[in-house]
This record gives structure tokens, sequence and C-alpha cells, in this order.
């Protein structure tokens, strides 16, 4: 049997998507953000030499259409319950498959490199997990599971300590990796900050760089920082 995971890419409803950000964006803007990094997340899975399946957990017409683009599989999501809901039902599509393992990839972490991809892969336990904490060390930002249903996963703003003491809690090896471009996740105003001040021309850094004119109240040059 193959080693390989299947890759899930949660996306709720980008139409309403990135509601801390409201401080600093207007909708169409948080809208705008959301799509920039799940094309990002996505382009760098398609570019991904090793790439094994892909599958993202939506009903979102902006993430159904960009999946169908690069080739991946959709796992409807029809009731639209968050992201804990939604990977809890697509892990269970996987089991029922037979997968043996799976790897969680949120779709707001727009700096994600395939190095990183394949030191996960190469890090994970025959039996166990591997997790990667968000860069303030809260939320859980990777999340590799063999066997697929090894536990389940409940995400958050500070889910990393809970998902590290149920992984530790099944008595299997859970390894923690800390890896600087899947750790950067934009959530609220310090985030955004935090990703324009990083380097790179992803399509959410240039989008960013551009919102002088697309946000609510913010002058032609915000300073993020100041707003946070």
């Amino acid at each position: 049997m193959s080693l390989s995971p299947v890759i899930l890419v949660p996306v709720k409803n980008l139409a309403s998507a990135k509601q801390r950000l409201a401080a600093v964006l207007d909708q169409p803007a948080r809208t705008a953000l959301a799509q920039a990094m799940l094309e990002d997340v996505l382009e760098t899975l398609r570019g991904w030499k090793q790439r094994p399946q892909v599958a993202v957990v939506t009903s979102d017409p902006y993430a159904v259409k960009l999946a169908n683009t690069y080739g991946f599989e959709i796992i409807p999501d029809p009731d639209n319950p968050g992201e804990t809901g939604a990977i809890g039902m697509a892990t269970r599509v996987c089991v029922e498959r037979g997968a043996e393992s799976t790897l969680v990839i949120p779709a707001d972490i727009p700096l994600i490199q395939a190095w990183e991809l394949d030191e996960i892969l190469k890090q994970a336990p025959v039996e166990g997990s591997v997790l990667v904490p968000a860069a303030d060390g809260r939320g859980t930002n990777a999340a590799f599971r063999r066997p697929a249903g090894l536990f389940s996963l409940r995400f958050g703003n500070d889910s990393f300590k809970p998902h590290h003491a149920v992984a530790q809690a099944t008595g299997k090896p859970c390894v923690v990796l800390q890896l600087p471009g899947i750790a950067v996740d934009v959530d609220n105003p310090s985030d955004l900050q935090q990703l324009l001040s990083l380097p790179g021309e992803t399509r959410a850094q240039q989008l960013a760089r551009d919102f002088g004119w697309r946000s609510a109240g913010v002058p032609s040059k915000p300073d993020f920082g100041m707003l946070g």
C-alpha cells in the first residue's frame, strides 16, 4: 500500500471570509485576499513534484472553479459547518475509500513552500502524526495523521495545544515541525502586516500591497500595525 497521504484543503464561504480583518479591509477586499491566498496554496501544491492526491473540501463557487482549473478533486461541503466539520466529514470520506493517511493544509497560508511539504512527509512516523504550528504557536497550520482517522481535528484560534495533547494521547509519535512559510497565516491585522513585511511576490502579497484603494477607511499606504 502506498504511504502517500491525501492532501485536504478546507475552504469556507469566501464571500464572508476573514471577518477579523474587518477593521482594516471591507468585505470585497477580504474576499479578494482569501481568494488570492487560496490560489497561492493550490499553485504550490500543483507545482510540488512529490504531490499526492489533493482534495479541496468546499462548496464555494470560486474554490470549486479553482480546484477544477488545477485538476484537484472536490469533496463537496454543502452544509458549510466550518473548518472542523468540513475536515471531519472529509476524513470520513478518506477512511471509507481506504486512504491510510491525510495531510490537512489550510487555505490561508500563502507563503507555503514545496520543500516544507516534503519535510512533513519525510518526518512523518509510520504511525502517528506531524503538526506544524502557526508563527504565534496558537494555531495549527498543517496536520498529518496516519492512520487517517487517528484523532479528530478541531480548528480555532488556539488549536495547537489541544491537537498536540490529543495526538500524544494516542500513544503514537507526534512530530512538531517549525516551518517558516507554513507558519504564516492571515487572520488579523498584525498577520497582514507580517505578510506585507516578508519577501515574496505571491498573489496575496501583491494584492495586500495594493489595498490602499480597496480598504475601508484606510490611508492610501496604510500602516496595518497602527490599525492592529
